[in-house]
């Protein structure tokens, strides 16, 4: 059976646009694939994190990754940080990777700009510890949306440029390119992407808002001149919310628009903010349902079945270049 390999970083509140952009996509790739599905702790320390919420976070991502539907028994569920191969495969992918290579990667060019006091060393090798992440269990795809294909894309030079020079050893994985890849914007400026680092708590809808939060959230959402409900670039503010409405209801985009004629934004808000609730509750419900040790106890389970792959991967690598 083929392999997949997707993680998140731990580092805040989870929302719409980090659901549908990625763990939406991963749901069906349970059925095809031997899935694995990590929570990229390490990733997350080239930002500063208190560890207390650090923790925190590890405990409520795992808890979203379950609620949403993703199986601990089929898949493969588990902390980076728990499997040490993880930053051991990343240093020695480190040593055959071009700077020039880590000079041109976008989030790093972001990050350095938005945390210019804290422009880490980790912040621009990340990218070998993400190749080691996904080398390390011989993953055939990785499932992203389109405008992170460069990271794949970077995994592969890399891992060619280590085979070139010690033998076959590394997989060659190729990108899933995700089907739903919207990038939501932000209900508070349609101009930038939904995002947890937003200045303000109504840029975006998180997967654990509760009703009322959500009935306002939306009520607030800027709008667009004129009243019709129509998908057109010349009203992003209503596009994104219409994208909004079909990602969560499954209607299309002109269903919705006839299901709306002759009615105003009004109207239609108050019907989102409804059927946004009813597309959060179950989730929440589960989430809610799930405790601290509960957590653990699969984390831990996970970390063991994949620390054995990772282990006899390492084998490898290690006989082949000598050490």
């Amino acid at each position: 059976m083929k392999r997949t390999l997707s993680g998140i970083q731990p580092t805040g509140i989870i929302h719409l646009g980090n659901y549908f952009g990625a763990i939406h996509n991963w749901l069906p790739l349970q059925k095809e694939y031997e899935c694995f599905f990590f929570i990229a702790d390490l990733h997350a320390l080239t930002i500063f994190q208190k560890p207390e919420i650090l923790h925190r976070n590890i405990l409520d991502l795992t808890k979203l990754y379950l609620a949403v539907g993703l199986d601990p028994v089929k898949n493969i569920i588990f902390k980076q940080s728990a499997v040490k191969e993880h930053a051991e495969l990343g240093w020695l992918l480190s040593c055959v990777t071009p700077i020039s290579e880590l000079e041109r990667m976008t989030q790093f060019k972001d990050k350095s700009t938005q945390h210019k006091d804290n422009i880490n060393a980790g912040l621009f090798t990340y990218p070998c510890l993400m190749a080691a992440d996904i080398l390390l269990y011989d993953t055939d795809f990785v499932p992203v949306g389109e405008d992170q294909a460069q990271h794949v894309e970077l995994t592969r030079t890399i891992a060619k440029k280590f085979n070139n020079q010690y033998g076959d050893v590394l997989k060659i994985p190729e990108a899933l390119i995700n089907k739903v890849s919207a990038r939501l914007k932000g209900l508070d400026d349609p101009e930038k992407k939904m995002s947890k680092s937003a200045p303000s708590d109504y840029n975006y809808i998180a997967m654990t808002d509760n009703p009322d939060l959500i009935r306002k959230k939306i009520k607030k959402a800027v709008t667009d001149s004129g009243t019709e409900i129509k998908f057109t670039p010349e009203k992003p503010a209503l596009e994104n919310l219409i994208t909004i409405y079909h990602l969560t209801t499954g209607k299309s985009i002109e269903q919705i628009e006839k299901d709306f004629a002759g009615k105003g934004y009004g109207d239609f808000k108050k019907e989102l903010a409804e059927r946004l609730v009813e597309f959060l509750t179950p989730i929440q419900e589960k989430y809610n349902s799930i405790s601290d040790a509960d957590v653990e106890k699969i984390l831990a389970a996970g970390a063991e079945k994949a620390r054995k792959l990772a282990q006899a991967k390492m084998i490898l690598v290690k006989q082949t270049i000598g050490l």
